[in-house]
């Protein structure tokens, strides 16, 4: 039977809570545990895929097709396991599975309540998961902050699970904020002890404690939230902030935290192995110099909106031996005219994916750019469909080309919705979602990238590239180096008389690793700093 872990925030939201239980995972499954993980949003969103990155940060797209929290990136790149649909789900979801059940007469009249009707889907939603990936951990985050009105069903839920399960089948840790007063020169206690008090006024008493600062939390600290807080001091961790987030797991071993959780779990504590992680690390210590990276996107004002992409290019500058500079630029302010001036210190010109036609023009001009100063450009979902746009205008000669998504009426509609996507009305969770093959073609620098002709990106777009023009793209030069096994679609295309010009339909930046940079993102790197060198 799977232990479960439940790690609950305190005071503020954004603390770290994603980061420590990934953590908590990775130094878990470096003792040779099966651990999963699984993130509860408390929103009444059914997913976050029909919500702004200005609200939400990026959608994170698992293999089967899920729209999820971005947290799940953090969990997948810290424990390399790909998670599920069944790794997050929300209040929305919750609400809405018990009403369908309650329009079919599931309930034989009875009155659908919180208690117990909310609090047992919850559960069922907890048994689920240990059932279908035969985990020896799960590891669940239950996302805001302990007292939000939202998160009352989960804690109580998390309640009841842990009277229902064995003792030592379930802990609690809960994140919380140790906060540095400058002008009384001292971290403070009192909003860790009310967050706690809170948590207990439900019926949770927490195992472990991680008290995150930007100040050193000395033990007299951690000995004074232990006793009021009734937790052991030797499970109060000081989790600080980190020059990388990938140090926190290290900085909580140091702390014996996994043999902590173990010891609580009721656990043998097996042999760690953490020799890739230290690796990485220290590769990313000896990195030297640095390459200017510019990510031209829509949402540059919440970075979180980009944040496989930033994580995956940082990833493939630690294998390349270099630190990556990442300038995030606003591509409404990207033209023909501006472009020089935004862009003309870049190695490397990345174009992600996105929505609407706001900013669209921009990327376009982003790609010109890169295309005509032999800049390393690489494209991602709209990335790819920026490029095609300037090349059918500015190279076949299709003056106006674009995507019927931004104007129906256009006479060179050289990107369209696709086929099956037409009669789609509802927005959530209808796009192409999801792993895909791709038959790369052999000779272009995606197979070489790859290594093989097959493989498998996930996806989240209506749009294609339009059929009806891809002859006229290939004559005019622009190789298609991927496409669907059926050769209906268009995955990837690239640009044989250009330094780096690759682009892809897929989102490769949800696969990357520290440990195993992605090959796209590790080319296109590689590209940005040979042309650093050649400049």
């Amino acid at each position: 039977m799977a232990k479960h872990i439940f790690v609950t925030g305190g005071v503020v939201s954004s603390l770290g809570k994603g980061i420590t239980a990934a953590s908590l995972g990775h130094l878990l499954k470096a003792r040779g545990y099966h651990v999963t993980m699984q993130k509860i949003d408390p929103y009444l969103n059914v997913d976050p895929g029909t919500m702004s990155p200005f609200q939400h940060g990026e959608v994170f797209v698992t293999d089967d097709g899920h729209e999820g929290d971005l947290d799940l990136g953090h969990y997948e790149r810290f424990i390399d396991e790909s998670l599920t649909r069944d790794s997050n789900f929300t209040q929305g979801s919750i609400y809405q599975s018990l009403i369908a059940r309650e329009r079919r007469g599931d309930f034989l009249g009875g009155t659908v309540q919180v208690i117990p009707h909310v609090t047992n889907a919850i559960k069922e939603r907890l048994y689920r998961i240990a059932s279908q990936t035969n985990a020896d951990i799960v590891i669940s985050e239950i996302g805001g902050t302990v007292g939000d009105i939202e998160s009352q069903p989960f804690i109580e839920a998390a309640r009841q699970f842990k009277k229902e399960k064995e003792p030592g089948d379930v802990i609690f840790v809960h994140v919380t904020l140790v906060p540095y007063i400058a002008a009384a020169h001292e971290v403070k206690t009192k909003p860790t002890q009310h967050s706690v008090k809170e948590l207990r006024s439900v019926g949770v008493q927490p195992d472990f404690i991680v008290c995150r600062s930007d100040h050193e939390i000395s033990s007299g600290v951690r000995d004074k939230i232990a006793l009021f807080c009734d937790v052991d001091p030797g499970n109060v961790l000081a989790c600080i902030d980190a020059p990388s987030i990938y140090s926190v797991p290290l900085a909580l071993h140091d702390q014996h935290f996994d043999e902590k959780v173990l010891a609580k779990l009721g656990l043998p504590v097996e042999d760690v192995d953490l020799t890739p992680l230290r690796k990485f690390l220290s590769a990313q210590a000896d990195c030297e110099g640095e390459v200017n990276i510019a990510i031209v996107g829509k949402y540059v004002k919440l970075p979180d909106a980009y944040l496989s992409i930033m994580e995956a290019l940082h990833h493939s500058g630690v294998a390349n031996g270099v630190n990556v500079n990442l300038n995030l630029i606003d591509a409404e302010k990207v033209d023909d005219e501006t472009a020089e001036e935004l862009l003309g210190a870049m190695d490397g010109i990345l174009v992600p994916g996105g929505f609407g036609q706001r900013a669209f023009e921009g990327k376009i001009a982003a790609a010109r750019y890169a295309r005509t100063h032999n800049v390393p450009y690489f494209g991602i979902c709209l990335g790819l469909q920026a490029a095609v746009c300037e090349f059918a205008r500015d190279v076949v000669g299709l003056s106006g080309a674009t995507s019927s998504e931004f104007d129906e009426n256009a006479e060179y509609q050289v990107i369209s919705i696709m086929p099956d996507q037409k009669d789609i009305d509802e927005k959530g969770g209808t796009m192409r979602l999801g792993a895909y093959p791709c038959k790369l073609q052999k000779g272009t620098k995606a197979f070489d990238i790859y290594g093989e002709e097959v493989i498998y990106e996930r996806h989240r777009h209506r749009y294609e590239v339009n059929n009806e023009y891809r002859g006229k793209l290939q004559e005019a030069g622009m190789v298609i180096s991927g496409v669907s096994p059926d050769g209906r679609l268009t995955e990837m295309i690239e640009l044989p008389n250009h330094p780096w010009f690759v682009a892809s339909q897929a989102h490769p930046e949800f696969k990357s690793r520290p440990t195993k940079p992605h090959p796209l993102f590790n080319g296109f790197v590689a590209a940005a700093l040979k042309h650093r060198d050649e400049e």
